[in-house]
């Protein structure tokens, strides 16, 4: 089964960070589901995700990571050099997440959101769920 990168759908910089991993994905390893999709919504049910997680969600090997652990699993598998931020998974959570953190409280203010979720193009459409 691929691994399933959950995100916010209507933050523009999830769908900026979607995209990002898309174009660094050729191979097609992930697959998306925006957390306010029905996909989205059954996969946090099912993997028992606390309701105030407020952070992009990596599924992967049935596991569940969030924040920075979930950021770096991403890098590793990524085309190009990405695939070496995963060297800092030695940095203790905490310390990684501070500056997650911060840009996902921020994030709307920051960056803005969109009224509601992006529609693929088609030939992306299979990878979302």
């Amino acid at each position: 089964m691929h691994p399933v990168i959950l995100f916010d759908g209507v933050c523009n910089f999830c769908d900026a960070s979607v995209q990002f991993i898309l174009n660094r994905d050729p191979k097609g390893i992930f697959q998306f589901a925006s957390l306010q999709s029905e996909a989205g919504q059954n996969l946090v049910k099912k993997h028992n995700v606390p309701a105030d997680v407020d952070s992009m969600i990596l599924i992967e090997d049935d596991k569940v990571y969030y924040k920075s652990t979930a950021a770096l699993r991403i890098s590793r598998h990524l085309q190009g050099a990405w695939k070496w931020l995963y060297g800092f998974i030695i940095i203790p959570s905490p310390i990684r997440n501070i500056v997650y953190d911060l840009i996902a409280k921020n994030r709307y203010k920051w960056f803005g959101q969109k009224e509601s979720c992006m529609l693929p193009p088609p030939n992306i459409r299979k990878r979302f769920l």
